[in-house]
């Protein structure tokens, strides 16, 4: 098995966490590559998984991960692009959907929240993005709690019942949301999924 477990919401690699004791299982890659990402989305069954689409040329998947409760049912999957852009040089690009306080997209964002909550809605939103036919909204959310604040860009809106999140490192690379992007849900694309670009160096989050 491909696929090691750990503690969704710091780096543990075991469970029960010794910081935050029992909670979801989060399953991910040691190294991301086409048969670790096929045991992935077994893992995280119907649940979606999404990946900016289409790749830009010179970018990669270079990180996944599902998050499980104790009966197997999925609570959120994430993955990571990287590659680079003329402004930002090295960037990475990690999507989280999960449902509501599962705590996966405050890890990466390093939010104050579980849940982006109040944070959205209440204004103009930021970025869009389009998943399928449906145009989500997109509103930032603050770090400036967090370590490093300046390093990323956190946004989040709401996709199909469930939160979403958007986490670009550097946080200039947020201009990268002004071009009209699509995810794409990758767990029923079936057989051109073994043309997606794997590999790289694996990010920290």
């Amino acid at each position: 098995m491909s696929l090691a477990v750990g503690c969704v919401r710091c780096t543990a690699p075991v469970l029960p966490c010794p910081e935050h004791g029992e909670g979801p299982a989060l399953w991910r890659p040691t190294e991301a590559t086409y048969d670790a990402f096929a045991e992935h989305l077994g893992a995280a069954r119907q649940f979606p998984t999404y990946l900016p689409w289409p790749i830009s040329p010179g970018w990669t998947v270079t990180d996944f991960a599902a998050v499980s409760d104790g009966d197997g049912r999925p609570r959120a999957t994430l993955t990571c692009t990287s590659g680079t852009s003329e402004l930002d040089g090295p960037v990475d690009v990690l999507v989280v959907a999960e449902e509501a306080g599962t705590g996966l997209g405050a890890r990466c964002a390093r939010s104050r929240y579980d849940d982006p909550g109040a944070e959205i809605g209440e204004r103009a939103p930021t970025a869009k993005v389009r998943i399928g036919s449906q145009s989500v909204n997109l509103w930032d959310v603050s770090t400036h709690s967090s370590d490093g604040e300046f390093d990323r860009s956190v946004v989040a809106g709401e996709a199909g019942g469930r939160w979403l999140w958007i986490v670009l490192r550097p946080a200039s690379a947020l201009l990268l949301l002004r071009d009209d992007w699509i995810l794409r849900d990758v767990s029923h694309v079936g057989p051109q999924l073994v043309e997606l670009p794997f590999g790289a160096h694996r990010p920290a989050w």
